[in-house]
């Protein structure tokens, strides 16, 4: 019997603070409440947590099943413009607590920096976040003129310097003044923001406060007002290129990115903040993308991953040469014959050619990106 081209995966969960203890195990249809939060999933090939399949009745990692044969699994024209690796990483991300504040940096940078040991991959971490209920993010700066009228309005007289800075449009300046925040004045700094953000009263303020509560020491929490604020219903899209400074705050989604786990925090986290990488790497004037799918795919700049979704009905055609991943989120859709219910998924390798999905349920799918 000829071996079906669809290898289905098992694959990582990340356990971290900020997850959701139903999300992730109600879509791929295990017990909730789950003991610990459950944070993201994995789908993929990074060392960090690769999935796994089965052929020929061996069970080893795609990472390892990609290495093996890269021209066979990624197809030539991506393993000319990637090397031996799948350049993307896809992952369910589902937040039930704010995400530390963060930023990603460039490739050069990256290249840079994991050369002198400062992080974990070479590559960069373009991502894109599709929105599976409403989704709750803030990304990229406000115009520093009004972050600094939103700050002034707090009334908190420690914060004048801040303000000075942004109404200068010295961004990077005010952003080193909260990151070095003299530890023993901290707590009574938050009180203050807090105070004023309580009798300012609009949603903006209301987050601040949120924050203030899961962060009583960390100037931080003044987030909501230094950064653009977007709510993404279901099937809606944004991009976060490199130097973005952002942070998710609820929600559950698909997340697509290159395959890459370097992460500069800001803020609103227990990890260490490197903060003259961080200064170095964030672009004060980088915005998010919002994306519409074009011809059911979501397109970036990134060169390492487009992200597919479509209810397929009768019929849908993928066209072979290039891998992909195979998500589906809700129903069962049948992918090149073998059936995916939801919370599968499969491995397509680039050598299958052609993939025909069928159903009534809800596929996403992961591939490179435009040449």
């Amino acid at each position: 019997m000829t071996e079906l081209p669809v290898d289905p995966l098992w694959n990582t969960v990340k356990n971290y603070d900020w997850g959701s203890r139903t999300a992730i195990a109600t879509l791929t249809g295990r017990p909730a409440p789950t003991e610990l939060p459950e944070a993201e999933m994995w789908l993929g090939a990074h060392s960090s947590g690769s999935s796994s399949l089965v052929r020929q009745g061996t069970r080893r990692t795609l990472a390892e099943t990609v290495a093996a044969d890269p021209l066979t699994e990624l197809g030539r024209s991506t393993a000319e413009r990637f090397g031996s690796r799948l350049p993307y990483l896809l992952k369910l991300i589902a937040v039930d607590l704010p995400l530390s504040l963060q930023v990603h940096p460039s490739r050069e940078q990256a290249e840079e920096g994991f050369a002198r040991g400062a992080y974990v991959d070479p590559f960069s971490k373009p991502e894109l976040i599709c929105a599976l209920t409403p989704f709750t993010a803030l990304a990229g700066f406000r115009a520093p003129r009004r972050a600094a009228e939103l700050l002034e309005e707090l009334g908190v007289p420690e914060l004048r310097p801040v303000v000075a800075l942004l109404a200068g449009e010295e961004t990077t300046a005010a952003l080193r003044v909260l990151v070095e925040w003299p530890a023993d004045s901290r707590r009574e700094l938050v009180a203050s923001i807090v105070r004023g953000a309580e009798a300012a009263g609009g949603p903006d303020h209301a987050l601040v406060v949120r924050l203030a509560d899961l962060h009583p020491e960390d100037p931080a929490c003044l987030a909501p007002l230094l950064l653009e604020r977007y709510e993404l219903e279901p099937g809606e899209a944004i991009f976060l290129g490199a130097g973005v400074l952002h942070c998710y705050l609820s929600g559950f989604g698909v997340e697509i990115m290159s395959g890459s786990d370097n992460v500069l925090r800001a803020g609103l986290t227990s990890k260490p903040i490197e903060v003259e990488e961080l200064l170095r790497v964030t672009v004060p004037t980088a915005s998010p993308l919002r994306v519409e799918p074009v011809k059911n795919v979501y397109r970036t700049p990134a060169p390492e991953f487009g992200l597919g979704s479509v209810s397929p009905g009768p019929g849908f055609l993928l066209e072979g040469g290039v891998p992909r991943i195979l998500l589906c989120t809700w129903g069962e859709v049948e992918a090149g014959g073998r059936t995916l219910r939801q919370g599968e998924s499969a491995f397509v390798s680039a050598a299958a050619g052609p993939i025909e999905l069928r159903g009534s349920g809800t596929v996403f799918w992961a591939e490179p990106g435009q040449e």
